[in-house]
């Protein structure tokens, strides 16, 4: 006879039995009922042996519960699928979307990409997503996630107004998710979903003095700082080399080619991740042979300083020195030297500007529509590069003497 709710509630009470007192609803279920509790079971063979399956437990489980999943296995056990079997792999899966969370799948590209960042980049992305993206996404399972997740995720950045670098941990959030997609965690990546979404970054241009004079007193100021020697360094070459701040603070002591004076940067460190190369003047030769004494011994060139010698120096240091020569952030920055030396060697040296692009390290093409190898035109590159040295010793020498705060108006 079938069972009834009426009949669960008065008449399913635990008699005293150790193997505990059956109630059978038809179709192998019955409720197993135990001085612990009352269960639902089934009863099926399969491959001829017997077997048992548990379908939950009275009352969290009803009856009407229970008899859909009698049903489902009995047509699993039709289509030859053992339902414990399934069971058991449908577990399986779901807690592998569990353990997939964001924040497990972010940490497991962060080590499989790691080849393809630069130790700066990696930890800028590791902070973003420790600040602003595990507290929200975090601990969800990837699969899970939507486009509405990951934009409530963002607009908390952009409700302080860090637009910039919500579009670029946009970006990095997709990165992540298109791993997921190639590794099996997730059917998609909704980032592109989110398009015009979110509130755009004004341009912004990097400080940069780019008038001669002006230029000749901010020299004259770097070589007169006397701050520590390896700061001293590193503002002296921000000038001569024009590179990325980022590429200046990691430039490697292995990277570096003495004998042929040549700074070698692997495309792993570069913004365009092609490897360039970066021709050294005398002058900048002759700094760098200066810090061998100093941090020769070591894999940076200029390493933290205060810190762990197994890391850079740290991002502010350059802009930290200029602020304290009287130079504002508004007048001139770390990355300025590169408007710096754009600037003057197309308008005031007449360099040619393919060659002053290419030694920018950005995507430059020669006539035929093909990308510049990272040793084209070298002779004039060299020739540049020491002209631009020279230059810039010239302008520092015969430089009228002009207070930078009273410059900078």
């Amino acid at each position: 006879m079938a069972l009834n709710d009426t009949y669960l509630k008065n008449s399913t009470k635990h008699t005293g039995s150790a193997a505990g007192d059956k109630h059978a609803d038809g179709g192998g279920m019955y409720l197993l009922v135990r001085a612990a509790g009352k269960y639902w079971r089934m009863d099926y063979r399969f491959a001829d042996k017997r077997k048992t399956l548990a379908l939950g437990t009275y009352p969290e489980v009803t009856l009407s519960v229970a008899r859909q999943r009698r049903e489902a296995a009995r047509k699993q056990l039709a289509h030859g699928i053992d339902p414990n079997v399934a069971k058991q792999e449908a577990k399986q899966a779901q807690a592998a979307i569990l353990a997939n969370t964001f924040e497990n799948v972010a940490r497991d590209w962060f080590v499989k990409t790691d080849a393809d960042r630069a130790a700066t980049t990696t930890k800028k992305i590791d902070n973003w997503f420790t600040h602003d993206v595990y507290p929200y996404l975090g601990a969800m399972p990837i699969s899970a996630i939507g486009p509405r997740d990951v934009l409530a995720c963002l607009r908390h950045m952009e409700a302080r107004g860090a637009l910039e670098s919500v579009q670029r941990v946009k970006q990095h959030i997709g990165q992540v998710f298109r791993y997921a997609v190639a590794t099996g965690s997730a059917e998609r990546d909704p980032t592109p979903d989110l398009k015009g979404a979110l509130t755009k970054a004004a341009p912004s241009h990097f400080a940069a003095i780019t008038e001669p004079k002006q230029a000749g007193v901010m020299m004259r100021a770097i070589y007169a700082y006397s701050g520590h020697p390896q700061v001293q360094t590193a503002l002296k070459l921000s000038a001569m080399l024009f590179v990325r701040p980022g590429e200046l603070r990691s430039m490697e002591w292995a990277e570096l080619d003495l004998d042929t004076a040549e700074w070698r940067i692997p495309g792993s460190k570069m913004k365009m991740k092609v490897d360039h190369l970066v021709p050294l003047s005398t002058q900048a030769l002759a700094l760098i042979e200066a810090m061998k004494p100093l941090t020769g011994t070591r894999r940076y060139v200029f390493p933290s300083i205060g810190r762990s010698e197994d890391r850079p120096m740290s991002e502010n240091t350059i802009n930290s020195a200029l602020h304290g020569m009287g130079i504002s952030k508004e007048t001139h920055s770390a990355h300025g030297f590169r408007a710096m030396a754009r600037t003057i060697m197309d308008e005031v040296l007449g360099e040619r500007v393919d060659l002053i692009e290419h030694q920018l390290a950005h995507a430059v093409k020669d006539p035929n529509g093909r990308a510049y190898n990272r040793t084209a035109h070298l002779p004039a590159r060299r020739a540049m590069m020491q002209s631009w040295s020279d230059y810039l010793d010239k302008i520092r020498i015969g430089a009228d003497v002009i207070p930078l705060r009273a410059a900078a108006k």
